[in-house]
């Protein structure tokens, strides 16, 4: 009798670690409070010396930020809308995995697990969530509707932080493996920007069997030896195509200018104490991501409007904010353990490539041709930038459908 217990007792345990739990946003009042004063509180220092971003960014875009995050951003706008969405927690090697999970009301949809990146939450897919899952309302037809699934990445938002070592990009991947199957899925696909692009790739590595195939919108396509040469500073080859050059000379601009942040976290990520403890501080160092983003964020703050909305862009920030997720999240790029963020990841599953022109660098056909044997669908989409899913959602929408369009039973 006790051997039975204590073999219900294992039973028990093991269904409680892969159990999906309903999850709800709920933040304090209290908080937000505090989050408002610590803005109102901010020490800012003297204007850059020159009258462009070169020297980061501007006083006037984030004075302009914080005062809008100050008076008049509506968190609970953003709270309301994620728990009107079908939100999950569940245990995955021992951390939880908070998730969107959204069933398309449609037959036969396809399952898809959609990743954000850094520095990002959920809140950047989900102006996709109804045109990928509910086609037939924004001009599409329901066989190309999706089941989706939106995790947030270990260390980001809602998920839990890890407090060991091991949460490197593989790792993640196998961990969305997991999810699918946890979730009933025999058949998926994957799609990922940004560390998503990374992540969705090494799923397409791994090549798990229930894996049908993937979609890029930051395709790694940068040959290991051209990525080399671009990180070193070397004039671009002689051999390269146009296409190919414009990538080459876009690459090492952002390796020498556009990702410092990346090798900052790469090495010393638990000391970005300041970052962690200040609103304007987190704010600055997630709006200097890249140049073209930046300079949309820096035109939406001073009236314009463009991809991204002043709340768009504070969702992001006040998730990462609220959770304390700045240290955690940035710890990916130390797991990473220096591997290239852009070259070929050995994908092996069909392949679909959308390549928006204001992404770090525009992938040239022929790298994504030797990059993804097995590519299936490349298109160039004619505006958007690196937060694809964000800023064109209905771009980016019809991009997965026709990415997608041929596994399709």
């Amino acid at each position: 009798m006790a051997q039975t217990t204590a073999t219900q007792r294992a039973v028990d345990q093991t269904s409680e670690k892969t159990a999906i739990h309903p999850f709800h946003v709920n933040v304090p009042e209290t908080e937000l409070t505090e989050l408002r004063r610590r803005i109102n509180a901010t020490k800012w220092p003297e204007r850059e010396t020159v009258p462009d971003a070169s020297q980061g960014v501007q006083l006037a875009t984030i004075q302009a930020l914080a005062h809008y995050w100050a008076t008049d951003y509506d968190w609970r706008k953003i709270e309301a809308k994620l728990n009107a969405l079908p939100q999950f927690i569940t245990e995955i090697d021992g951390l939880d995995i908070h998730f969107i999970h959204v069933r398309s009301k449609h037959e036969n949809a396809l399952p898809l697990i959609v990743t954000h990146g850094w520095p990002g939450s959920i809140t950047e897919q989900m102006k996709i969530i109804d045109p990928l899952t509910d086609p037939t309302t924004h001009g599409g037809d329901a066989s190309d509707a999706f089941d989706l699934v939106i995790p947030s990445m270990p260390g980001y938002g809602f998920s839990g932080k890890p407090t060991t070592t091991g949460w490197d990009p593989a790792h993640i991947a196998r961990a969305w493996t997991v999810l699918m199957k946890r979730l009933g899925y025999t058949k998926f696909v994957a799609q990922g920007g940004d560390w998503g692009a990374v992540i969705t790739e090494l799923m397409g590595a791994q090549a798990p069997p229930e894996l049908l195939g993937i979609h890029t919108n930051m395709p790694n396509v940068i040959p290991l030896d051209i990525d080399g040469q671009a990180f070193s500073g070397k004039l671009a080859p002689a051999n390269l195509s146009a296409d190919e050059k414009l990538a080459y000379e876009r690459l090492s601009v952002v390796y020498a200018k556009g990702i410092g942040y990346g090798f900052q976290l790469g090495l010393r990520p638990q000391t970005m104490y300041g970052i962690a403890d200040s609103p304007v501080g987190l704010a600055a160092y997630f709006l200097d991501h890249d140049a073209r983003s930046y300079e949309m964020i820096a035109r939406v703050f001073a009236g314009g409007s463009e991809g991204l909305t002043r709340d768009d862009v504070l969702d992001n920030i006040t998730v990462a904010w609220l959770t304390n997720t700045a240290l955690s999240g940035a710890r990916l790029y130390w797991e990473n353990k220096g591997a290239s963020f852009f070259a070929v990841k050995g994908v092996v599953v069909p392949t679909a490539v959308s390549v928006f022109p204001d992404e770090l660098y525009p992938a040239p056909r022929s790298w994504a041709e030797r990059a993804y044997p097995k590519l299936i669908y490349y298109n160039k989409v004619e505006k958007g930038g690196h937060f694809a899913a964000w800023e064109q959602p209905k771009l980016f929408s019809e991009e997965v459908r026709a990415g997608f369009r041929s596994l399709r039973d």
